[in-house]
C-alpha cells in the first residue's frame, strides 16, 4: 500500500492520456516526504490504476459531461500534516493534467483519502518491495 485507483467515465479516453495521468500521480506519491524527510510512501507498494466505467450517468441528460474519482487508500499511522500535503500534492498533480480539457468542457474530479486504520486482514505476495529495498 498506498494504492491509488481512478474511475472516469470513458468519454474522457481519448483525450486524458490516462496513462500518463497515472505515472505522475505516481510520480508525486513516491516523492513525498514525512516531516523528519523520510519516503512517506514505499516504492515498491505504490500502486495507480485507472479503469473507465462500463456505464455512467452525469449530471443532467447530456453525453458530453465528464467525471474522474481518484482514491487513495494507505495504511494508517500518518501525521494529519502529512497527510495534508499528500492530498494537496495529488491535487496539484490532477488539477495540472486536467487543466486543458477544463478548458473545453466540463469535467468533475474528485479526489479521496482513506486510511485503513483497522484492518482485520492484510494479505501480500510479491517480490516489490524486496527489488527496492536491494536497491539501496
Amino acid at each position: 500500500m498506498p494504492h491509488l485507483v481512478i474511475l472516469y467515465t470513458p468519454n474522457l479516453e481519448a483525450q486524458a492520456d490516462m496513462g500518463r495521468l497515472c505515472r505522475s500521480l505516481a510520480d508525486t506519491m513516491l516523492a513525498q516526504r514525512d516531516d523528519g524527510g523520510a519516503q512517506v510512501f514505499p516504492t515498491g507498494g505504490t500502486r495507480v490504476l485507472a479503469f473507465a466505467a462500463a456505464h455512467y450517468a452525469v449530471a443532467d441528460d447530456s453525453d458530453d459531461h465528464a467525471f474522474v474519482y481518484l482514491n487513495l487508500r494507505m495504511a494508517a499511522g500518518r501525521a494529519d500534516a502529512v497527510k495534508k500535503r499528500i492530498g494537496d500534492a495529488l491535487t496539484a498533480c490532477a488539477k495540472v493534467h486536467f487543466e486543458p480539457l477544463l478548458a473545453q468542457r466540463h469535467v468533475g474530479i474528485t479526489l479521496q483519502i482513506d486510511e485503513a486504520p483497522g484492518q482485520v486482514y492484510d494479505g501480500k505476495i510479491g517480490n516489490l518491495h524486496a527489488l527496492f529495498a536491494a536497491a539501496r
